[in-house]
């Protein structure tokens, strides 16, 4: 006979998540650091980190992209100042820029987390409770991963994890240029916009004050002790 396990009745000592604010950090560098991060969480190292931060523009095709969701021309995707990487992570292409609140959680999801479905709700969880301390109130679609406000998306989504280990994470428009998005079919979905905190506002709060938000509520959610530290950011 089947047993059914609540994961989340499956207690054990709780663990600190180190959470730092990087400012703008090139997507690169941005991947090297996750990469050594997680690398040590693997090799059996205890520290776990969120990493709040920005990136230059740049398109990210994850591992079931599609390079005919970019829409743009490499001439109007360089006159732009727009790069294209390649990635580990799921989902298709997405944008990332200044403007933009990313978050890498480096964080080891075992004994008692490992239930992927789970971590991917945690996370949306967290930015629609963020949103909300903002006067913002959004969802999720059936079927579509991300935060959505009507039909059109706030906050995208796209992890990794391999041996429970997660890397990659969100992206959060609070200030972002928006007209970025018109170089490609956002995660390959034809039929739904994108939106930003600053076009739902009428104004902006600052990246940092948005972390600042968030943090808390990751940290409720995944059952982590927050602290804030300094992170250097290299490979």
């Amino acid at each position: 006979m089947a047993i059914e396990t609540d994961l989340s009745s499956i207690k054990t000592e709780r663990r600190s998540l180190n959470t730092s604010f990087l400012g703008r950090v090139s997507y690169q560098d941005g991947l090297d650091l996750q990469d050594r991060l997680a690398r040590d969480l693997k090799d059996g190292g205890q520290d776990e980190h969120l990493l709040l931060l920005e990136h230059p523009p740049v398109l990210t095709l994850g591992r079931n992209a599609s390079e005919s969701n970019i829409v743009a021309s490499a001439n109007v995707l360089s006159a732009e100042g727009i790069e294209v990487h390649t990635c580990g992570r799921g989902g298709d292409v997405t944008y990332h820029g200044p403007g933009q609140l990313v978050g890498y959680p480096i964080m080891c999801l075992a004994p008692d987390q490992k239930d992927v479905g789970k971590y991917v709700r945690g996370l949306e969880e967290a930015l629609i409770r963020t949103l909300a301390e903002f006067g913002i109130e959004s969802g999720r679609i059936q079927g579509l991963t991300g935060v959505w406000v009507g039909n059109e998306k706030v906050a995208a989504i796209g992890v990794r994890i391999s041996r429970w280990v997660t890397s990659h994470g969100f992206a959060l428009n609070v200030h972002t240029n928006l007209d970025h998005f018109n170089t490609i079919i956002p995660c390959g979905i034809q039929n739904k916009g994108v939106t930003s905190m600053a076009k739902l506002l009428g104004s902006s709060p600052s990246l940092e004050k948005v972390g600042e938000r968030f943090a808390p509520h990751f940290a409720e959610i995944f059952d982590r002790d927050l602290r804030w530290k300094e992170t250097e950011c290299h490979g």
